[in-house]
């Protein structure tokens, strides 16, 4: 013993709490776990600068010169060009996500370049994210030159005078203002981290303050339970939405282009998807510190993976289709979609049948989790 303090009493204590760890392997995994899951995440899935980006051409002449742009679209390794039927396809391909550029090619372009006159290619671009075409619509400044090999040397390209020219159409928001990314994505993550937090400590919390024996009592079923937990928290969860859109129309300016009735839906049913996550991990957890835990693992890919804080096309295969599974990668894409573009039925339906295929999953792993006993 060295002043008061005994070796003896602290390797008692110390090796006690050891134990206590060895008891929650759960936990222990958790604090493996996260770390290493951020430096996959930050190291392999994340960039600030996308490539192969989705884009259609609408061409009629496909004559040597457009060729020739074509291919030094795709050179610069942000373009990924396939080409459109009609111009209606395009415009379901922006609206649903699938193009981030139409490329609009005009008519006897090939006559127009020969003659001197300049023509110019209409290049249409989804501008709800800025940052996923920020990159991409840089490198069109440098592609003035494209044609200088296929030109007579009188026409070929001076720093001055270029051949032709592009002209970017930024649609769903031509300022390419960052606030109205965030703030729809805003939404759902507020939503989120609120719902799936309240309803992962629902039962541990029960269990934890005594009350559990009481409700294993009554003569309810798993399903009973939970719906009358999950139920007034997407009361509340609206009154947040409701409560966000008003303050960004008011202060942002943040648009309302189609139906809130369909905004509505899509929300309710992604509530639904996270508190039924959040009671999995309610009835899954033996206390309270452990259902926090797998909120937290799950929270960390939510927000790195939707395409809300990065652009979604920018990560590798592998993370996109991890994004995929989550429920907030399709909420963000109706809710900007909704927004911003004005879309309809037609073009969210694609986006609610994976949210509600989570939502039936997670629910039913719920229920088979619910213990009916303490033991």
């Amino acid at each position: 013993m060295i002043g008061g303090f005994s070796f003896r009493r602290f390797l008692a204590v110390l090796r006690k709490e050891w134990i206590q760890v060895r008891r929650d392997p759960l936990t222990l995994q958790m604090i493996i776990a996260l770390p290493v899951m951020q430096l996959f995440l930050f190291g392999f899935a994340i960039n600030t600068d996308p490539k192969h980006l989705p884009a259609g051409l609408l061409s009629v002449d496909h004559s040597r010169y457009e060729r020739s742009i074509v291919a030094a679209l795709q050179n610069t390794g942000y373009y990924e060009i396939r080409t459109l039927d009609s111009e209606a396809e395009a415009e379901r391909g922006l609206a649903q996500g699938q193009l981030l550029f139409v490329i609009n090619m005009p008519a006897g372009f090939d006559r127009a370049v020969d003659r001197g006159e300049r023509p110019m290619i209409l290049m249409d671009a989804d501008a709800t994210d800025p940052a996923a075409i920020g990159g991409a619509t840089a490198a069109l400044a440098a592609l003035t030159t494209a044609l200088d090999r296929d030109l007579p040397a009188s026409l070929r390209s001076t720093p001055a005078i270029a051949p032709f020219r592009f002209a970017l159409h930024p649609r769903y928001n031509p300022e390419q203002l960052t606030v109205l990314n965030i703030v729809p994505g805003l939404i759902c993550v507020v939503l989120t981290i609120s719902t799936m937090f309240v309803t992962t400590l629902s039962i541990t919390r029960e269990t934890e303050r005594g009350t559990m024996e009481n409700l294993l009592a009554m003569p309810v079923r798993p399903i009973e339970v939970m719906l009358a937990k999950v139920i007034p928290y997407i009361v509340i969860g609206y009154g947040q939405v409701m409560l966000i859109m008003v303050i960004a129309a008011i202060v942002f300016g943040l648009p309302l282009r189609g139906e809130i009735s369909w905004l509505w839906l899509a929300l309710g049913l992604f509530i639904a998807s996270n508190l039924a996550l959040g009671i999995t991990f309610s009835t899954i957890a033996r206390n309270q510190m452990q259902a926090i835990q797998m909120a937290q693992f799950t929270l960390l890919p939510s927000l790195l993976l939707s395409g809300f804080m990065f652009p979604f096309q920018g990560m590798p295969r592998w993370a996109q289709w991890a994004g995929e599974i989550l429920p907030i990668t399709h909420a963000l894409r109706i809710v900007r979609g909704v927004l911003l573009k004005g879309n309809g039925i037609a073009e969210i339906l694609p986006e609610l049948w994976p949210i509600a295929l989570f939502t039936l999953v997670v629910g039913v792993i719920a229920m088979r989790s619910y213990r009916e006993t303490l033991d």
